[in-house]
């Protein structure tokens, strides 16, 4: 009996490492924004993510997550649908094609995460006419100490004529950083950067959802295999 819980203490173990180090990425895909697709209108994001809703009274996954009050979700264009000049162009996670994030006032706008984050920071983004900037600092609204910061090249607009779209495709960005970070500036000239699927805890934006095992779990379930096939052959 000792020897078998042995063994499910190990796949216990082995499992509790994926289901943390998955729960540490979190990924925005401005989803649900706007109430409708195709939408003509921009909803301000607002509360979307912070157990609220957005201004046309829609709701996400609350991570206690709050945008400035010009922050915006856009509706992308995908095949047969134009309600933007902007699209993913078929391209990235197929389940965050419809809505981005962008801003119509202002040169900036921020995004603040009260429980802090830690360890990277990524998105990706299209940008074909003048660049912008990302900023991640350890306090709210842009305060405290700059963590980290990214400039924000041009990008290029190669999507096919069936997308309708100037702003197509995206480009990923991301940036790594050292201590606990509250908030992010996206910057750049009002209306000419979008954003999409922003991750934190990862400098990749929008991860594999079933990645391969990192080597201390591959370890772990390699023990509990190992254990079994002992046990078997004991029994």
């Amino acid at each position: 009996m000792k020897k078998l819980n042995l063994v499910k203490a190990l796949f216990l173990s082995a499992s509790l490492l994926t289901v943390n180090a998955m729960a540490d990425v979190i990924v925005l895909d401005f989803e649900g924004v706007n109430a409708d697709y195709p939408s003509s209108s921009n909803s301000l994001v607002q509360d979307f993510y912070n157990g609220g809703t957005s201004s046309e009274g829609t709701s996400g996954t609350n991570y206690g997550i709050e945008f400035s009050d010009n922050a915006l979700g856009i509706c992308l264009n995908t095949v047969g649908v134009t309600c933007s000049n902007t699209s993913r162009g078929g391209e990235g996670n197929p389940d965050s094609q419809l809505g981005g994030l962008f801003f119509l006032t202002g040169n900036e706008t921020f995004m603040n995460v009260a429980a802090g984050f830690e360890t990277g920071f990524s998105f990706f983004y299209s940008a074909v006419n003048q660049g912008g900037s990302i900023s991640v600092f350890d306090d709210l609204s842009g305060g405290g100490n700059l963590l980290a910061s990214l400039t924000l090249d041009i990008t290029p607009s190669t999507c096919g004529p069936e997308y309708n779209a100037g702003f197509c495709s995206f480009v990923a960005g991301g940036v790594g950083f050292d201590g606990v970070a509250k908030s992010v500036s996206f910057a750049g000239a009002a209306n000419q950067i979008v954003w999409d699927d922003i991750t934190f805890g990862s400098i990749i934006p929008d991860p594999d959802p079933d990645p391969v095992p990192a080597p201390h779990m591959l370890l772990l379930m390699a023990l509990s295999l190992a254990s079994l096939r002992w046990l078997r052959r004991k029994a």
